[in-house]
């Protein structure tokens, strides 16, 4: 990827206690890992020979949002327009529930609308990532 023209971010609700924020920039992260497996640098070793997994190549920087804001955003990439961003999205649905089965069964009876979003990470063209994310500020 030619990383001087994309970017990734990933937009939390600032309001959520910080153990949830954790876990949604956590799941998110994985599965941009899962989706984009060649982000992921190689393996590397210490100086003592010991070996440790590679890590994500670039910065991801966490913007913080309120659910409003990440509600918009989330719409906003449903949009033919935006078709080309890779983008990961955490609702309350998801963390309520205990597996992944049940997570499934859930969604597909439950409307877009009614989600509630903890967070959003969004991968692609820099210009389309700043479009929607530009001016917003860290996660602190």
């Amino acid at each position: 990827m030619d990383w001087q023209n994309e970017k990734c971010v990933m937009v939390i609700d600032e309001n959520l206690p910080l153990g949830i924020i954790a876990n949604t920039a956590a799941i998110m992260g994985i599965t941009l890992g899962k989706k984009m497996p060649e982000v992921v640098g190689a393996d590397v070793t210490d100086q003592s020979g010991n070996k440790h997994l590679g890590i994500i190549e670039f910065p991801v920087p966490i913007l913080r949002g309120s659910p409003e804001v990440i509600k918009r955003i989330r719409e906003k990439l449903y949009q033919p327009g935006f078709q080309d961003l890779t983008v990961v999205d955490f609702s309350d649905l998801a963390q309520g529930c205990k597996t992944y089965d049940e997570f499934t069964e859930k969604l597909g009876r439950v409307p877009e609308r009614d989600l509630q979003y903890f967070g959003v990470a969004l991968c692609g063209p820099k210009k389309k990532v700043n479009q929607l994310t530009g001016s917003m500020p860290l996660l602190r």
